[in-house]
């Protein structure tokens, strides 16, 4: 009797399953203002990671046919936009802001469902969208340039900012709707057509957002969205020869080759890669404060944010204290479905990040001196048995020069590692490849500004976590994080437009700069 009860709970389970499939929605892309199904029509699912059984949609598994089309729709409403006066482009923009705010909690709430992190987290990826789209669009009324004196007399001299053109976005999962408004509002703003390609496991995210644009107004073919995978979707926008600029956020390693690919060809590349981040806490730190912010900054997202507080670096006069208020905090965090208002931490986004993750905690657990001192267990009994969920974990005792301390996890881990001296915890937070983000708990301000000072990364902190970056503020690192450019702020401005300098020569005469001598006036 029991057996065959077990044996109806799996049949109906496994109607239950493809009910769920069944009921999916299926999503098209848009090119050229039309929602079109890919060239290949074949499609690929979308799963919610804290239940694989639950199917978002549909979307379709582009080609590189599908690509060239988008461009092409790109191309063809490229002079139409970049005519259109910036001011007219930023009202459409602010209309676009509105819609986004009128859906802010539907958006959110089907964030949680394809990407997993809790709902206030997603409540704040769609609110710093719409945050990043009204004050980008206050640039159209400005995008400043500048006059300044020219050497010759009856002579003026200014530069302004053009559309650099044609632009490829390829966007990740971790936040699919606030990094693709940091990459799309500014390149609309300055008077570029977009390709876009979000992260396989968060289309509908990015699909929101440029539905919102189609609302709002954005005339067709401005904005152009093709979904599907790295090869051939993403390997195709970014060899693609007519696209003039590759906006790329994701891993080090995949920004590589995006560089590699923009080289050959001579397009113009931002990249946002990686990071390391670290949290100095001194001798002198408030340090239930800094504990509070080690725990936002190691597992908010399930530690799946590029500033994730993934290294703390701790005096040893307070490093016993502070670890034992870490490690009871995180064994006390909620994991769950990001849907439950109660969840404080979510799943991590597929199984291939589960792999890694795990197996990071298994190189940790090798080493001779770390110690495991909560968490390393993947969660698979009961609600989690259809999802990926680890536990919070912390390692104390952690040697600067461990795998576990200078290698990216992207996943709920955190290194704990103890130091005697301001100077000695500088050398430790830079002793990595990336330089991103830092932050510093102390109550002495000139070690807050020696540390301000020190500290070679492209974000600092002072009592606060290393996660919380402002969208009026430049976002970047230094060294491996990217190579240069910031994304948000006005200096965004800077990867999606081009310096033209303008000569207005009124002389009635021939004048050669550097050559023809002007006498002083007596």
């Amino acid at each position: 009797m029991a057996q065959a009860k077990k044996a109806l709970n799996r049949k109906n389970g496994r109607r239950g399953e493809r009910a769920l499939r069944g009921a999916a929605k299926t999503y098209h892309n848009y090119i050229g203002g039309q929602w079109v199904a890919s060239a290949g029509g074949e499609w690929f699912e979308n799963a919610n990671p804290a239940n694989t059984r639950d199917i978002v949609g549909r979307f379709p598994l582009s080609t590189a046919e599908d690509v060239d089309a988008a461009v092409e729709s790109a191309r063809n409403a490229f002079d139409r936009w970049r005519r259109t006066p910036a001011p007219r482009r930023a009202e459409i923009l602010f209309r676009l802001g509105e819609i986004l705010i009128r859906n802010k909690e539907r958006f959110s709430a089907e964030m949680t469902r394809e990407m997993g992190k809790v709902l206030k987290e997603t409540g704040g990826d769609v609110q710093e969208a719409i945050d990043c789209t009204f004050y980008t669009a206050g640039e159209g009324r400005r995008l400043h340039g500048f006059t300044t004196p020219a050497e010759m007399p009856d002579k003026f001299a200014m530069c302004v900012r053009q559309p650099v053109g044609l632009c490829g976005l390829i966007t990740p999962w971790n936040f699919p709707m606030a990094i693709p408004s940091w990459k799309l509002i500014p390149a609309l703003v300055c008077g570029n057509t977009v390709v876009i390609k979000p992260a396989e496991d968060t289309p509908l995210s990015t699909y929101n957002l440029v539905k919102a644009c189609e609302e709002a107004g954005i005339p067709p073919g401005v904005v152009n969205l093709v979904t599907g995978y790295g090869e051939p979707a993403g390997a195709s926008i970014t060899n693609h020869p007519a696209l003039r600029l590759i906006s790329f956020t994701g891993s080090t390693e995949t920004g590589r080759i995006v560089a590699s690919a923009c080289a050959e060809r001579n397009a113009i590349c931002s990249l946002e890669m990686g990071g390391k981040n670290v949290i100095i806490v001194m001798d002198d730190a408030d340090v239930d404060l800094a504990v509070e912010g080690a725990v936002w900054g190691a597992f908010g997202t399930s530690g799946q944010r590029c500033t994730a507080s993934s290294r703390l670096v701790v005096h040893k006069k307070v490093y016993k204290l502070f670890s034992k208020k870490l490690i009871e905090r995180a064994r006390g965090l909620k994991v769950g479905n990001g849907a439950d208002p109660k969840t404080e931490m979510g799943p991590v986004i597929n199984a291939d990040a589960v792999h890694k993750i795990m197996g990071y905690i298994e190189i940790g657990e090798r080493e001779d001196r770390a110690t495991l001192a909560c968490g390393g267990n993947r969660l698979t009994k009961g609600d989690y048995a259809n999802g990926y969920f680890i536990e919070p974990t912390v390692f104390t005792d952690v040697a600067p020069d461990m795998r576990i301390a200078q290698e990216e996890i992207f996943g709920p881990v955190t290194a704990v590692i103890p130091t005697d001296s301001l100077e000695d915890a500088v050398e430790i937070a830079n002793g990595v490849r990336y330089g991103l983000s830092a932050a510093i708990y102390t109550q002495d301000v000139n070690r807050a500004f020696h540390a301000m000072n020190e500290m070679y990364t492209g974000i600092f902190y002072v009592n606060s976590s290393t996660i919380g970056a402002e969208v009026h503020l430049p976002f970047g690192g230094t060294k491996a994080t990217g190579n240069g450019h910031r994304e948000a702020g006005t200096q965004v401005l800077d990867i999606f437009s081009e310096w033209k300098s303008i000569y207005v020569d009124y002389s009635g005469k021939l004048q050669r700069a550097q050559i023809d001598v002007v006498e002083s006036a007596d």
